[in-house]
């Protein structure tokens, strides 16, 4: 099975427009578009009921002490952490591309809602809801894609990776409000391929991606 975007190629660079923040020289980050990039599949393997979707990140530091603080870095040998960004189920395998913007194009503060969504698919809770749950303006539940925003202030670039499991089950086995390992857990057994597509990000002009 292969996974590819018209959006970014794989090992590149994510464009500004697919991500939730982006880099400004007055204030370190802004708001971008958050558009899902394009994403496309083939040879998918016979048998195959229904797709899932999973972007995590797997380089967002273990401990926030130093996250987007002035006159600090975080330092590259720090352990890292998953961060979840698209958890999205129940895709019919052969219902074609997703287009750039389909299920996100904008930031949507206290998060978009789910876990319904487009072409009969359902979205789990993504990352931001736990990262923005002390914040009174932003604080809520975040269904389906957000996209990169990582530290402004860190040493690495952040890697993105969109992988596409077949399944051989046509309603992934998680019910109501369900996130990123709650669906890793769910399918193990019933995966008959998977394809990877990862892309690179970074908002430190000190670390271009």
């Amino acid at each position: 099975m292969k996974l590819t975007s018209e959006s970014f190629t794989d090992q590149g660079v994510i464009p500004p427009r697919c991500a939730f923040g982006e880099a400004d020289l007055a204030n370190h980050v802004r708001l971008s578009a958050n558009r899902n990039p394009q994403l496309a599949w083939s040879d998918v393997p016979g048998g195959t009921r229904s797709l899932v979707l999973i972007c995590h990140d797997p380089d967002v530091p273990s401990r926030a002490d130093d996250v987007n603080q002035e006159g600090r870095t975080i330092p590259a040998n720090l352990p890292r952490v998953d961060f979840f960004h698209w958890i999205l189920v129940d895709l019919n395998a052969f219902g074609g591309p997703i287009p750039e913007g389909e299920f996100s194009s904008a930031v949507t503060a206290k998060g978009k809602a789910g876990p319904l969504a487009a072409r009969g698919a359902r979205q789990g809770l993504n990352d931001y809801t736990k990262w923005f749950a002390g914040d009174p303006a932003m604080a809520g539940e975040y269904f389906g894609y957000d996209g990169p925003c990582p530290p402004w202030n860190d040493s690495i670039v952040h890697h993105y990776m969109f992988t596409l499991y077949a399944l051989n089950v046509r309603a992934c086995p998680v019910s109501g409000r369900f996130t990123g390992p709650q669906v890793l857990a769910a399918i193990e057994g019933r995966i008959l391929d998977s394809a990877v597509l990862t892309g690179k990000y970074s908002l430190n002009l000190a670390v271009p991606a």
